[in-house]
């Protein structure tokens, strides 16, 4: 009896590392974390976040001073995975957030966006956008993965809510997957595979067109309304 296969992969290679090299759209770049560069700046911007609240469903504690922030960085940017970015805004030249991509697996062509933390000045903006398209480009377009993925703490409403958003697809809950400050992590998987990443990207550069945003740099399209239907 002949049992059920997947369809063939063909002339299928293990996938480049991600290389250490800055990446720009329009409106930012994405560049190796580095303490010399990027403590003071990612610092003072996380400052606005006065109360800690962002950094709730991370696994780290908020630095509370600079030496505290900048021991925190040193630490993250000497690792190739997870490998830490910088999120700088052109228009400043200031760095306003950090994500990594992580648990890279080169055999099979998968990779995580993960480790993200973006200050309040960077939340909810076409530059908090455009940086995690730009990592998907860089490994999709760049590099050749076959699938992207986004994982968070179920309960982390406004991740999941952003997941959705930027055209992920919902796989689940793994149950007691993570412990981590003391307390459990049910943790929610979503993914986008090499099939779908066309018409994402597509959504993707329709939404961070300058044409789609008025005078007072309001939306006039949702990204979700299109990377929902990509």
């Amino acid at each position: 009896m002949t049992q059920p296969i997947g369809p063939r992969v063909p002339d299928w290679s293990p996938r480049p590392a991600p290389p250490a090299t800055p990446k720009s759209g329009r409106y930012v770049r994405i560049e190796p974390l580095d303490p010399a560069r990027h403590a003071v700046e990612l610092f003072e911007a996380n400052a606005e976040d006065r109360d800690g609240s962002h950094w709730t469903y991370l696994f780290d504690e908020k630095p509370r001073t600079l030496e505290a922030y900048t021991a925190w960085i040193t630490k993250a940017s000497s690792t190739q995975d997870p490998m830490f970015h910088a999120i700088v805004d052109l228009a400043t030249g200031k760095a306003s957030g950090v994500a990594a991509l992580m648990r890279i697996d080169r055999n099979h062509g998968v990779i995580e966006v993960g480790h993200i933390n973006f200050a309040p000045r960077l939340q909810r903006t076409r530059q908090a956008t455009e940086a995690i398209y730009l990592l998907m480009a860089r490994a999709f377009d760049e590099l050749g993965y076959r699938r992207f993925e986004w994982k968070c703490d179920h309960l982390n409403a406004p991740s999941r809510a952003a997941a959705l958003r930027f055209g992920f697809t919902f796989e689940g809950i793994f149950r007691q997957a993570v412990v981590y400050k003391g307390r459990n992590r049910d943790t929610a998987w979503y993914s986008i595979v090499d099939g779908e990443w066309p018409a994402i990207k597509a959504a993707f550069e329709a939404w961070l067109d300058p044409a789609n945003f008025d005078a007072q740099g309001g939306q006039v399209k949702r990204l979700g309304a299109s990377t929902r239907t990509a």
